[in-house]
Order: structure tokens, then C-alpha cells, then sequence
């Protein structure tokens, strides 16, 4: 029984997984009404919500599963916000320590990379190691605000990263972009309902790719043609053609990442494609990937809406799934916090 503790932003999350089973049970207090006001996450507020809430939602777990029978506790080591990974590290060894149980590290982004095979898990959890092998070599692209990748899991669930960006995030492209249109935040939500209003044939953005044979990504240029254009409208016409805007802007990010996913595919046998990340929530990135995957004759595993942003199952179910390959660290009491943690470590 694995109790895991996600604090690496603004969501304050605990989740219980028993590999014999599934989640257990899933608790999160989201922050997103908090930091609206202000644009964005502000760190001394996060972490100050996370001292908080952790303890009435472990109150929860704990109603559900009592302490003698949790057998592990993980908890997100990195990457995120220093403040934020601190707070849910010391409960985390507060807990390990009362409790005599050991305590695994969890890369953050790994956790989202295997993400959307929770569902997969959770449909037949004594086979699921046979049931992961037919979809590896799998293909994986991972969209948040704090990051973009295509990476590969091999057949002893290696993860080998093939590509990121070279600046900003696609999630953070969308979210600037929001805020240049005077949108809320998060801004890709409010991006995709606007752009669904609209038509992408009115305005041309730049591609948001390094170079045409590279499968990186670069969304710098992107946000930055969406200034000078809107530098050219009055208030009026913007507001006008909000729609039509988000539309084009929206597209221009998505035909990005549709676009280095396929090129991935047709450079590598790969037997399954995977969208993890806040972003794997756009509806039209999820149509357009599962006709990419169609095209190719593999199955696309999208994680579920509520494993796309920071959760604690996903966190739970990596410590167990990636068992002694790497991913997840076991250091123990000497844990500590890695803010910059890539998703593959050199």
C-alpha cells in the first residue's frame, strides 16, 4: 500500500495505491481560484496552501486506510517549485519516520510519462505487466506549462528522451498567449473555448518548431508574432476577433506537437502513442493525435482529465511501476528536493 504526496506547484495532493487493486482513493485542494487574481502561481502563497491542506486531506486518506497498513510513502522530489517540493518532502519524512516505512523519491515528469496507463492498470491489475508489453516500444508526448517532450519507453520501461523545447512550453505558450488577449488563468482552457468560436484561416502564426528536421520544438517566436499582431489591432477589433485569434493561435501550438509526434512515429517502430500533461486535456489535440495514431495503426493512451494535471496517483502508481529501474529514488531520509529535475537524468 503506497501513500503518495504531490506538492510541486499550486495542487496539493495524496493518493493511496494498492498494486493488488488500484487508487485506492484519490484527495487534491486545488490552488487555480487562489492564484488567479494574481495572473499566475505565486510560490510563497503555494507553499503556504500546501502547509495547510496537507493535513486535512491526509486526515481523508487515513480515514480510508489506517496508517499500519501503508507499507511505503512517495512523494515528488522534483521538478517544481523549491518552496512547494520542500513543504510535501518534510511531511513526507515526518511520515516515513512516525510510521517506520520506507520513502521513495518520484520524478515528477516520469510520473506523467506513465500516466495514462493507469487506466490500463486499473482494467486488470494482476496482468497489467502483460498487458504494458504488446503496447512497448511506446511513443510519449508530454504537454504541461512547465513542459514539452517526446520521449520513448522501451520494453524494460526505460524512458530515453528524443526531444523537448528549446524555450518556452507549449502549456506556457498558451498561457501567454491568454494573458496577451486579456484572458484568465489558467489561459489554455480559456484558449480552446474561444478557439472554438472561431476559424484559424483569418490569421498566420509562425510554426513552433526548432528546425524541420528536428523533432524539438521552439514556442518563443509563436508568442511573440501574437504581440506584434495584436500591437497592430485597436482594443476594439481584438475583442471582435478574439475568437478568430485563438483559433489560429491555438492551432499554430497544436500543429507544432501533432507534427513532431508523427515525424517520431515514422522515424521508430513504436507500438503505442501516449499524451500526458495539462495540455493532453485539449480536446482537438486529442482528435488530431488519435487520427496521427490511427494513420499509423497504434493505439493512442490519453491520461484520464483527472490524472493530466499534478496529482498524487500518478506519483503512487510510478514509484510502483518503474520498481528498481531508475526512475524513482530511495534515498530515504537524505531525500532531497531536485527544483530542476529533467525527466531523464545523464
Amino acid at each position: 500500500m503506497i501513500l503518495a504526496l504531490e506538492s510541486s506547484c499550486d495542487e496539493t495532493a495524496v493518493a493511496l495505491f494498492d498494486p493488488s487493486v488500484g487508487i485506492i482513493g484519490e484527495w487534491i485542494h486545488s490552488q487555480v481560484a487562489l492564484h488567479e487574481a494574481y495572473g499566475g502561481v505565486v510560490p510563497d502563497l503555494a507553499s503556504r496552501e500546501h502547509l495547510a491542506h496537507f493535513g486535512p486531506l491526509l486526515q481523508r486518506a487515513l480515514a480510508t486506510v489506517p496508517a499500519k497498513d501503508i507499507t511505503q510513502i512517495a512523494v515528488t522530489c522534483g521538478p517544481g517549485l523549491a518552496a512547494c517540493l520542500a513543504m510535501g518532502l518534510a511531511t513526507a519524512k515526518s511520515l516515513s519516520l512516525a510510521w517506520g516505512v520506507p520513502l521513495r523519491g518520484v520524478n515528477h515528469l516520469r510520473a506523467h510519462a506513465f500516466s495514462p496507463f493507469l487506466k490500463l492498470h486499473a482494467a486488470n491489475p494482476s496482468v497489467f505487466d502483460d498487458a504494458l508489453a504488446p503496447l512497448l516500444p511506446h511513443l510519449g508526448l508530454l504537454v504541461s506549462g512547465g513542459n514539452t517532450a517526446l520521449f520513448s519507453l522501451d520494453g524494460s520501461r526505460r524512458i530515453t528522451l528524443l526531444a523537448s523545447t528549446l524555450d518556452d512550453a507549449a502549456g506556457e505558450a498558451l498561457d501567454k498567449g491568454a494573458k496577451l488577449l486579456g484572458l484568465g488563468y489558467p489561459g489554455g482552457p480559456h484558449v480552446e473555448r474561444w478557439a472554438a468560436q472561431g476559424t484559424t484561416a483569418n490569421f498566420q502564426f509562425p510554426k513552433a518548431v526548432a528546425q524541420r528536421a528536428s523533432l524539438d520544438f521552439s514556442f518563443s517566436g509563436l508568442k511573440t508574432s501574437l504581440r506584434y499582431q495584436l500591437e497592430k489591432m485597436a482594443p476594439a477589433e481584438i475583442e471582435a476577433r478574439r475568437a478568430d485569434l485563438c483559433a489560429s493561435y491555438q492551432h499554430a501550438v497544436l500543429d507544432a506537437l501533432v507534427r513532431k509526434t508523427k515525424l517520431a512515429l515514422e522515424r521508430g517502430a513504436f507500438r503505442s502513442v501516449g499524451l500526458s500533461g495539462g495540455v493532453a486535456n485539449n480536446r482537438v489535440l486529442q482528435a488530431q493525435l488519435a487520427a496521427v495514431a490511427h494513420e499509423h495503426a497504434v493505439p493512442l493512451w490519453c491520461a484520464q482529465p483527472k490524472h493530466t494535471g499534478d496529482n498524487a496517483a500518478m506519483i503512487a502508481f510510478a514509484a510502483w511501476a518503474e520498481r528498481e529501474r531508475g526512475g524513482t529514488s530511495d534515498a530515504g531520509y537524505a531525500l532531497e528536493i531536485a527544483p530542476s529535475l529533467p525527466l531523464v537524468v545523464a
